[in-house]
């Protein structure tokens, strides 16, 4: 059984920075590919940033290149999603995801594990 659990979510100015945390259990990210998604008030849920297995390859929707940084530790079995010029617009609950299939890091229904989410807020 697999478990990953989001941390770091939080109320921000617009302009601030976050960095959200995604611990995971049971299994390593070593073997998953791993995902970030956010779901806004009446949004459907939406693909953020990406990471491949080994941490060598990053996918981020064009809404957040450039702003967001997608990273891992695998030792410590956990992700991270550094999130810097922070906008009214990424106010969301933030998602962490794990894939065992390769492939498309973008679609939902790619995934085969969630957590729980984490409430981000910006204040403009």
């Amino acid at each position: 059984q697999v478990q990953l659990v989001e941390s770091g979510g939080g109320l921000v100015q617009a302009g601030g920075s976050l960095r959200l945390s995604c611990a995971a259990s049971g299994r390593t990210f070593s073997t998953f590919g791993t995902g970030w998604f956010r779901q806004g008030p009446g949004k459907e849920r939406e693909f953020v940033a990406g990471i491949s297995r080994s941490g060598d390859t990053t996918y981020y929707a064009a809404s957040v290149k450039g702003r967001f940084t997608i990273s891992k530790e695998n030792a410590k079995n956990t992700v991270y999603l550094q999130m810097n010029s922070l906008q009214s617009q990424d106010t969301a609950v933030y998602y962490c995801a794990a894939k065992v299939v390769a492939g498309d890091y973008t679609a939902v229904n790619r995934y085969d594990h969630w957590g729980q989410g984490t409430q981000v807020t910006v204040s403009s």
